[in-house]
């Protein structure tokens, strides 16, 4: 005869909730939160971590998925080096991911990093980069952070295999990004760990004139990646069509898509002269 069911408590719900995930995902927010940003990583700038942080000196969200996009020559890999300097200096080991072989010694000591406790790993493929981060964070214990430069350069496999007809592997890569994603997010913040994504602003082809002048630029990566990021920086080295960037030398947009206490609950943009 089968057990007649009873009421629960909130607190046997959890238990039983977390019981079966294996790990703690049922949480009683008056108790603790756990999408709140509790740790920051800073980037070198005081300027952009308080802009980023309502004035508070905050930097990088720890726990988070954050895309440093800009154009060519922008700074966004020394920005990238400073946040690795800072992240040691926090105890947080960092793994550099290089799509782009343009990263030296020389380079990330100026930029204050430890090369001998930094690893190094050549980006050979979208699917390498998503599958060793997925294995590290489930073998490592101490909080990382993850570095992928770039983004936009990075083949998928299909690519690498394939020929040079883009036709042959459109919407590739954004497929395998949704699905690695889908499984990164939470590990990554139950680690309090840190993805910080590289990637390239290309001009948004349009046939919608509105369109061109409000967003003129666009990241590679499909839209999965655009809700996977909690803060999005991006930098400009010209002046760009829309109104919200104003200045002539290097111009910076920021879009905090979080709602914690920290971010602004609405997307905005702001532009100011580096």
């Amino acid at each position: 005869m089968a057990k007649a069911a009873g009421k629960l408590s909130m607190a046997d719900m959890r238990k039983l909730i977390n019981k079966r995930a294996g790990m703690t995902v049922a949480h009683n927010l008056n108790e603790e939160n756990p999408t709140e940003v509790t740790d920051w990583i800073p980037t070198g700038s005081r300027w952009l971590d308080s802009i980023i942080c309502k004035g508070k000196l905050a930097g990088i969200p720890v726990g988070k998925v954050t895309e440093i996009a800009g154009l060519e020559a922008t700074g966004k890999s020394f920005l990238a080096a400073q946040v690795a300097a800072n992240a040691q200096k926090k105890g947080i080991d960092v793994v550099y991911f290089d799509s782009e072989s343009a990263i030296d010694p020389a380079f990330l000591e100026k930029a204050g990093c430890d090369v001998s406790t930094l690893l190094y790993v050549q980006a050979q493929s979208v699917e390498f980069v998503l599958e060793t981060i997925e294995e590290l964070l489930g073998s490592n214990e101490n909080r990382m952070l993850f570095i992928w430069d770039s983004l936009a350069l990075t083949p998928a496999i299909s690519d690498v295999e394939g020929d040079f007809n883009p036709q042959s592997s459109m919407a590739v890569k954004a497929r395998i990004l949704a699905k690695g994603m889908s499984k990164l997010t939470v590990p990554i913040a139950n680690s309090q760990s840190t993805f910080l994504v590289l990637n390239q602003l290309k001009t948004n082809i349009t046939n919608r004139p509105a369109e061109a002048l409000t967003t003129p630029y666009v990241t590679p990566g499909g839209k999965a990646m655009i809700y996977a990021y909690s803060l999005r920086i991006w930098l400009t080295g010209r002046k760009a069509k829309a109104s919200f960037v104003v200045d002539d030398t290097v111009s910076l947009i920021i879009s905090c898509l979080s709602s914690n206490n920290c971010f602004s609950r609405a997307s905005f943009n702001f532009a100011c002269s580096l």
